[in-house]
Parts: structure tokens; C-alpha cells; sequence
């Protein structure tokens, strides 16, 4: 197999690891070193199933000793097996950001021979990287459950980011279709990276030399829909992934079939639209949940929600049909309407159609004024939403039955005419 064929296997193999996000961390060029990182200067471009992707992802080996059902590099998988030596992985990137195709590099592997061994050939790829090759980009690297602790603090020496993968929801679910992997060997290195990142930033308080630890902190991705727990079970553990152990990211995954067996659900298997590039829609609704887990997500990290506030029980799933914090407002009416003019920031944060920008256009503006409607037009709130759970000067949009039947039924008709819509780009060129 040459190398084309050797890369394009490998790419293949890493695209089901979820990296589209911004660097996160700040750092200027050097002298004598290539490249530099911007906390927002990720660009991002998309592959031909949707996703977003914003670095070089690649595996350096997918001969992996594992057999963890859901994966396309199972050990029982019949695919096309490759591997990179650390040289022609450090080489390839070096080429890619002169040409400007990347502004960084994901990098992750199957198992080889045991979790130690395979983070030695990642520490050796990201040492040529920023030794011989001089690199000071951006680099995210995927961590190997179970390795050593020696080891994972050489790595995050050389890395930005680090995600080390709990892949499914549960301890349960785990054993079930990844029995080569443990709660435990997940856990007690997330916990480390922790500690070690809050331990880093005290030592360079300290000292001035103190080399980085994880400046961009630590990820994690769930696979949603391979196992049965619910979207409540999810959005529990994503919150308290945040609150104990600092991640800057959880990151959920549709799951996407890669064989047919028999401890795995039967679902479709995606198919494109040579002429558009689309999902066929028998697989939307598994995207469709991606996408609300996402948002829930959103609530959690930027609007103050609860996990407990979006479900009434732990067998609940997020509504396909209407957004999570439309949902919630519908739930809780007696909260609504809120009155833009006196409400403070965070209960405007909790009206559907109001995000953060807004919210704070929303305060500032009316320092100067009371505010109305067409006021809240010019200034980008989705009032096809907001409409119906805000007034201004103490008047609503419209008079509606203000009553959850009603109010979803309009959310969800788009076909729905009122005073107020979103804004279009011509609107935002005349306003």
C-alpha cells in the first residue's frame, strides 16, 4: 500500500472523532518555530457527510487490539489495515500548513500492542513536531485510556488539547460492547489531566520557565444511539463531567452504523445525494438528536440551565420536534411573559429567541430608552420565537391563546404568518 492509499485509510478511520472546535489557546510565533495559535483562529471546512472539520485528523495506526462493537477499527473489523511511522506523520502536517490546507493537527490511533506502547508513538509523532520540525501551531491529540500517568504528562506537554473519549453513556453499555475498556481507565486519567492543568497554571504563577500542561484544556466525546440510555441520562453526565472535571467540551456523536452486529441497533445506514451532498432523510432523526444534545449542551455551558430543569425524568428524550429551551419555557408558562424593559440579563437568557448577544443588547439599549418591538427587530432577536414570551411596555406581539398547545403548534407551523419574523440578510443590509 503506498502512502496516498495509506493516508486516505487512516483519514477514513479518524473521522468518527469529533474536533471541530476553535484552538482555544493563545499563542504568539517565535523566533526559529513555524506557525503560531489564535483562541478563535481554527478555520473550518466541511467533508461530504456534513460535518465540520477544522485540522488534519488522522490516525497514526488502525490495527487496533481492541473490539469495541461500534467502532470502524474493531479488532474483528474486515477493513484495510495502515499505519504511519511518527516521521510521515510529523512530515505530512509540516507540508499541509505550508500549502495553508490546516491550521493544526488531530491526531489520535487504534490501539498498537497496548495502551502504553501506542502513547509512546504519539509522544514520539508530537516530539518531531515541536523539536526537529519546529511547530507551534495548534495540535489536539487523543489519549489512550489506561496508559501511564508518566506518559500522559509527556503528552500534555507536547499537546494543546487532549480528549480522552468515554464513548458511551454508561459503565453498563461499556462493558457490554467495548469489554477491553473500563470506567476506571477513562476516568483516573480525566482526573489527572485535571489536576494537572490546575496544578500547571499555579506553577506558572510561580515560576516563569513552567512548561504548558493541556493549555487548552481536556475534551470528551459521547456515541449517541448505539446504546439505549436516554437523552436525560446524556445531558446528567455531560453536566457533571463539566462541573468535576473542568472540560472544555463534550462532544456528542450520531452514531453511525459500521457492521451488523447483533448487540448493536439496527439503523439506517446513511446515504447521499450525489447532486446536493445531503444526508437522505431516513437518517435525519439521528442527526436531528446530535443536533438537540448540542443545544441542551449550549444551556448548560452559557445560560444558566440545569440538566434536572430540561427533564422531568431520567427515561425522558429531548423533543425532536421543538428546541430544548422552547421546551422548557412551554413547561414552565407561569415564568412568562417576561418584560423586556425591567428583566434582568439572566432572565432574558431563558426566553426562546434571546441568546446572549441579544441579551446584552437588550440591557444596554435600554439605558437609553424603553425598547418595543420593531426596536427588537433591528437588533436580531428571533421574535418568531421571543414573540410569544416577552412584551414591551407591558403589551405582547400579538394576542395569542397563551396556552402550551397553542403557543408549540405556532412554534412549530412554519407556515405561520405574524408582525414579526427572523431577520433575513436583507433585512440586516437596510438595517
Amino acid at each position: 500500500m503506498d502512502f496516498q492509499e495509506r493516508l486516505k485509510t487512516l483519514t477514513e478511520g479518524a473521522k468518527y472523532d469529533v474536533a471541530c472546535t476553535s484552538s482555544g489557546v493563545n499563542r504568539k510565533g517565535k523566533r526559529g518555530m513555524i506557525g503560531s495559535a489564535d483562541a478563535c483562529g481554527i478555520c473550518h471546512s466541511f467533508t461530504a457527510d456534513g460535518r465540520c472539520i477544522s485540522l488534519l485528523k488522522t490516525l497514526i495506526n488502525n490495527y487496533c487490539e481492541y473490539d469495541c462493537q461500534y467502532c470502524v477499527n474493531r479488532r474483528s473489523s474486515d477493513i484495510p489495515r495502515a499505519s504511519m511511522q511518527p516521521h510521515e506523520v510529523a512530515d505530512l502536517t509540516m507540508q499541509f500548513y505550508r500549502r495553508n490546507y490546516i491550521e493544526g493537527l488531530f491526531l489520535s490511533s487504534a490501539v498498537i500492542k497496548n495502551p502504553d506502547y501506542t502513547m509512546e508513538m504519539l509522544i514520539k509523532t508530537l516530539s518531531l513536531l515541536r523539536g526537529e520540525y519546529r511547530f507551534n501551531g495548534y495540535i489536539h491529540v487523543k489519549a489512550i485510556p489506561g496508559s501511564d500517568e508518566k506518559l500522559i504528562q509527556k503528552l500534555g506537554q507536547l499537546a494543546d488539547r487532549m480528549s480522552i473519549n468515554i464513548e458511551l453513556p454508561s459503565e453498563r453499555s461499556l462493558t457490554h460492547l467495548a469489554p477491553d475498556k473500563s470506567k476506571p481507565a477513562i476516568i483516573t486519567p480525566m482526573n489527572y489531566v485535571k489536576n494537572g492543568i490546575i496544578q500547571n497554571k499555579e506553577e506558572m504563577k510561580k515560576f516563569k520557565n513552567t512548561v504548558d500542561f493541556v493549555p487548552a484544556g481536556q475534551s470528551t466525546q459521547l456515541i449517541v444511539g448505539a446504546t439505549p440510555e436516554a437523552d436525560s441520562r446524556i445531558v446528567h453526565l455531560a453536566q457533571g463531567l463539566y462541573k468535576n472535571y473542568k472540560l472544555r467540551r463534550v462532544f456528542y456523536s450520531a452514531y453511525i452504523p459500521v457492521g451488523n452486529d447483533t448487540l448493536l441497533p439496527a439503523a439506517p445506514i446513511p446515504t447521499f445525494d450525489t447532486g446536493t451532498g445531503l444526508i437522505h432523510k431516513e437518517y435525519g432523526p439521528l442527526l436531528l438528536r446530535e443536533h438537540r444534545l448540542y443545544q441542551a449542551d449550549f444551556l448548560l455551558r452559557f445560560y444558566g440551565f440545569t440538566a434536572g430543569e430540561m427533564f422531568k425524568n431520567e427515561e425522558e428524550n429531548l423533543s425532536l420536534h421543538i428546541d430544548p429551551k422552547c421546551h422548557w419555557a412551554l413547561r414552565n408558562l407561569e415564568k412568562f411573559p417576561v418584560e423586556v424593559n425591567t428583566a434582568d440579563y439572566m432572565t432574558l437568557l431563558r426566553v426562546p429567541g434571546i441568546g446572549q448577544i441579544s441579551a446584552e443588547r437588550i440591557v444596554k439599549a435600554r439605558r437609553v430608552s424603553k425598547l418595543n418591538f420593531d426596536n427588537l427587530k433591528k437588533m436580531g432577536i428571533v421574535l418568531k420565537r421571543a414573540r410569544y414570551f416577552i412584551t414591551c411596555n407591558g403589551k405582547m406581539a400579538e394576542k395569542i391563546n397563551f396556552q402550551p398547545e397553542s403557543i408549540e403548534l405556532r412554534l412549530t407551523d412554519n407556515n405561520a404568518v405574524g408582525p414579526y419574523s427572523q431577520m433575513t440578510l436583507s433585512d440586516v443590509a437596510s438595517a
